[in-house]
């Protein structure tokens, strides 16, 4: 199959997934489905949507927005608080991302809008602009209205981030802590990876043989970010409409290069000039461990002068914020998933022969 004649790819890396290519989460739905139903029937309600970078918080938060506005009639608005330092800043930006989201039922936004029509300008090529004279004005009064009310309006809250950001947010206002519901997103499980790679490729005519199915769920890891980025090289390379076990290394090699500019901090790679160090390193990528290893475990591929390296690898490594100490003497864990993927693929990529 030539690159030219190929359709859209539908992978999506570095970006949230589109609704119709959104795939498993079932229990995290049910949860978040619970919550949009209780804001249905008059409730509010706020949940903290949480997970490892790369684990598909936006995808899932874009596809329950979908869910919410066609199945309970609710407005789901993104809004972007970037800048903002207080609560008028914040109700500014709310209402500002209120005129100006399109809506996936039209005549509900029609209504919101025709309610905060004070705060609409002209209309412009791309959109409305917006009055924010208007909106600084009222600011104060918009953001503390909903607090105050006897009957508060039926919103639900749900942000996106890492239970670092949540814990931050309760070490400046306790309250936080009992506000949110927790949802918590891990990797995928295999089927559910299966059902995307296939849904994926099929969408293009595309089929998927089962040696290189394997391969691919075993070095995404479960990671949606990482299952893009792997799915996106594995589809143009392929040639022939047929995703076979050569397809699927190729794919892998060129994610591991992909990954390692996007997500490593390539500062960790030149930090670390030992040759041992980086043979180290390599080794350790080819150790069958998830995320956690024991030094002595680790110690037992090395060489003598490798050996007498380790502990001051494995310190650098607890500076460099890729490793952290574990609950037990001698364990060491890596802080992020992806760091720990990108040295696995790293170490396949120098074993594959060019």
């Amino acid at each position: 199959m030539n690159v030219s004649m190929k359709g859209i790819s539908p992978f999506y890396p570095g970006q949230p997934v589109p609704v119709d290519f959104f795939v498993g989460r079932q229990k995290e739905i049910d949860k978040i489905v619970r919550a949009v139903r209780q804001v249905e029937l008059g409730k509010p309600q706020a949940i903290f949507l949480t997970g490892e970078y790369g684990i598909g918080k936006s995808s899932l938060a874009g596809f329950m927005r979908f869910y919410a506005e066609k199945e309970n009639h609710l407005l789901g608005i993104h809004v972007l608080l970037g800048g903002a330092v207080s609560l008028e800043d914040l109700a500014i930006k709310t209402v500002e991302a209120v005129l100006k989201t399109p809506a996936y039922d039209p005549t509900l936004i029609d209504k919101v809008r025709n309610v905060l029509s004070k705060y609409v300008g002209k209309q412009e090529l791309f959109g409305v602009q917006i009055n924010l004279e208007a909106l600084k004005v009222d600011g104060p009064n918009i953001s503390d209205e909903n607090a105050l009310c006897a009957k508060p309006l039926p919103l639900m809250l749900m942000l996106c981030g890492v239970e670092e950001r949540r814990r931050e947010m309760i070490q400046h206002h306790q309250p936080v802590e009992r506000i949110f519901d927790i949802v918590e997103i891990n990797p995928m499980n295999e089927s559910e990876m299966r059902d995307f790679f296939n849904k994926a490729f099929q969408s293009q005519n595309i089929s998927v043989n089962e040696e290189a199915m394997h391969l691919l769920c075993h070095y995404s890891a479960g990671f949606p970010k990482i299952m893009h980025i792997v799915g996106d090289a594995v589809f143009w390379i392929d040639q022939d409409g047929i995703i076979d076990k050569d397809d699927a290394l190729k794919g892998i090699v060129l994610a591991a290069e992909d990954i390692g500019r996007k997500f490593v901090d390539q500062q960790v790679l030149k930090a670390l000039r030992s040759k041992d160090y980086h043979s180290i390193m390599e080794k350790m990528g080819k150790s069958p461990f998830d995320l956690s290893f024991q030094k002595t475990a680790l110690e037992k591929g090395l060489s003598d002068s490798e050996k007498k390296k380790c502990n001051n690898f494995l310190q650098r490594m607890k500076k460099l914020k890729v490793l952290r100490s574990g609950d037990v003497q001698g364990e060491y864990i890596f802080n992020s998933r992806l760091v720990r993927l990108y040295i696995l693929l790293n170490a396949i990529k120098k074993d594959t022969p060019k």
